[in-house]
């Protein structure tokens, strides 16, 4: 944790500048390998394996905390809401599963195929498939579904993609403007040039526009849900000292939102994807304890009334939502199109 607060520093505050400087030789090395692993695919040298189903991947070029998973969420329930099955794919991150690729469902553990699969399954309904290899679960996926989305994965050119959105966080942007390590970078940022679409994720206060080609998902924080009872509670509600619990690549965010809200948080922060424990979530008083939805997953077991989860959604103005609209419905009407013939056939893809 000490040794991802000190990147954290590095990468976002410039400090301390000597461990900056270190960091530089490997981030040269770093850019190196990535230029020519993209530049291998791009000439046939490194084959990219199309699946038959259009592909949508939503990344970003930064490491951790850009508010990927929300907006993954809004496009699936979109694209279903057009007729399409839609397919996600996920890397699994955190998960032990001896096999890949897995199907995933809201009552998988998380502990097996990871905390974003398990999210992912709760709140859509579409099939999701975890694992490593994305060319493999999106095969697995597209047996029953008409278009698949990628979590994450844009670095994964072995999945041919019809469309790529890169999602940054408004507030952190690019940080130092570096590669990794020295940087939080894992593809210069000309990257970009090459998505439809790029999303800002705004968290409390409006930002402008990054790049010419971006629009703004504004997130919001939902009524908190008790682990255990399943009550929905408005946050708030919540007087006096709440403690606040966050396994996710921005944390820092998270805690902000919540006194955004009017909370007084004490702040619990955890590294991305941690494993938690009861002991993780349990404290010397008997303030309520609000997490993260991604930290819940993997909660339910031994969470108690104390435990209360707080979804994250995200919105969009009328002239961003047509833009983003815009980049879906191209990819659904193909889909609309397997979708009708495999009806025809008697539901067989």
């Amino acid at each position: 944790m000490s040794a991802d607060r000190t990147l954290q520093r590095v990468w976002y505050e410039r400090a301390p500048f000597v461990l900056f400087l270190l960091l530089i030789p490997l981030s040269w090395l770093f850019a190196a390998i990535a230029g020519l692993r993209r530049a291998a695919y791009r000439a046939g040298w490194l084959r990219a394996v199309r699946i038959e189903r259009p592909v949508l991947v939503v990344g970003n070029v930064s490491v951790g905390g850009t508010g990927k998973t929300p907006l993954v969420i809004w496009i699936a329930d979109y694209l279903a809401s057009r007729g399409c099955k839609v397919g996600i794919v996920t890397r699994g991150y955190g998960g032990r599963s001896e096999t890949w690729p897995r199907d995933v469902s809201r009552e998988s553990s998380a502990e097996e195929v990871g905390d974003e699969a398990v999210l992912l399954a709760a709140r859509t309904n579409a099939v999701v498939v975890a694992g490593p290899d994305r060319v493999a679960a999106a095969q697995r996926a597209a047996r029953s579904a008409d278009v698949i989305l990628s979590d994450d994965g844009l670095q994964h050119y072995r999945l041919a993609r019809d469309a790529e959105i890169v999602v940054l966080d408004a507030e952190r942007a690019f940080g130092n403007g570096w590669l990794l390590p020295a940087g939080p970078l894992r593809e210069p940022r000309a990257r970009i040039k090459d998505a439809a679409l790029v999303v800002q994720s705004i968290r409390g206060r409006e930002h402008p526009p990054l790049l010419e080609r971006s629009i703004g998902a504004i997130h919001a924080l939902g009524d908190a849900i008790n682990l255990r009872t399943g009550e929905r509670r408005p946050l708030h509600s919540f007087g006096g000292q709440v403690h606040a619990v966050a396994g996710i690549g921005h944390p820092e965010a998270f805690f902000a939102m919540l006194k955004h809200c009017g909370l007084k948080i004490d702040a619990h922060a955890l590294p991305d994807h941690a494993a938690l424990e009861i002991e993780d979530i349990t404290f010397h008083d008997a303030a309520p304890v609000l997490m993260t939805e991604k930290d819940a997953v993997k909660c339910r077991a031994f969470a108690n009334d104390l435990h209360w989860a707080v979804p994250l959604t995200v919105r969009f103005s009328e002239a961003d939502e047509r833009m983003l609209t815009g980049v879906l419905d191209r990819l659904a009407a193909p889909a609309a199109d397997i979708s009708a013939d495999s009806r025809s056939r008697g539901g067989r893809p």
